[in-house]
């Protein structure tokens, strides 16, 4: 069974065998690819080599990978049963329900205009900060919102693994 929600430490991660390992880094970031990549570059001197090297494993997929990514993570704002989800989207926990309707219909234009889930790296956002983000992303060019996502989905693995692997 993963340990995707206990820290496991840095030398640990280094010392246990890859198959013992893969499903712990597939709940970080659901890429077969991306961990085996960053399986393959240890051992590790710091939790930053291996945030690192999870950054430039995320650049090398394709859109289609990065894709079935955003897939995996739930919507922002909707109830899910996934603990780390839960706990990066704290924030929205509390809120009113006026802004989770909003931030319902955002998803939904969102999915509409860019063809998949608006994905943000939510930790320590409040539902107001998440749907103002929402609405000033729907105004992106599709290209430039490739890149963003990149870059959110890039935060989130790295805030998973820096939890995963500190001690």
């Amino acid at each position: 069974m993963a340990l995707p929600y206990r820290r496991l430490g840095l030398a640990a991660f280094n010392e246990r065998d890859p198959e013992t390992l893969e499903p712990t880094l597939l709940a970080c970031c659901r890429s077969s690819v991306w961990a085996a990549e960053v399986l393959a570059g240890r051992p590790y001197d710091s939790v930053e080599d291996v945030v690192a090297v999870g950054d430039r494993a995320l650049t090398a997929l394709t859109d289609a990978q990065i894709g079935d990514v955003v897939a995996s993570h739930p919507r922002i704002g909707e109830a899910t049963e996934n603990e780390q989800s839960r706990r990066e989207q704290a924030g929205t926990a509390d809120a009113d329900r006026k802004v989770l309707d909003a931030l319902e219909d955002g998803n939904r234009a969102y999915e509409k205009r860019f063809g998949h889930a608006y994905l943000v790296s939510a930790y320590g956002k409040s539902a107001e900060e998440l749907l103002d983000q929402l609405h000033q992303r729907l105004t992106n060019d599709p290209t430039i919102e490739r890149t963003i996502v990149r870059q959110e989905l890039a935060k989130i693995n790295g805030l998973r693994l820096e939890r995963l692997l500190s001690s």
